[in-house]
């Protein structure tokens, strides 16, 4: 998965797999808010702008 592949927002799982860790890991780092996040309902759900910020280590 690259950068253009990646939809507006991600679902954990897709998270996970574009960061190479597992996906409780992911829902873990997203609990303790080391992951940015937002929640919809009952779905989590990682907008691509906040993760490519967060993965820079800017904020947005």
């Amino acid at each position: 998965m690259n950068l253009d592949d990646l939809p507006d927002v991600l679902t954990v799982d897709e998270t996970a797999r574009y960061l190479r860790i597992s996906r409780a890991l992911a829902f873990d780092a997203i609990h303790r808010g080391d992951l940015p996040a937002i929640r919809v309902g009952r779905r989590l759900l990682v907008p691509r702008v906040r993760l490519l910020a967060w993965l820079h280590g800017t904020e947005v």
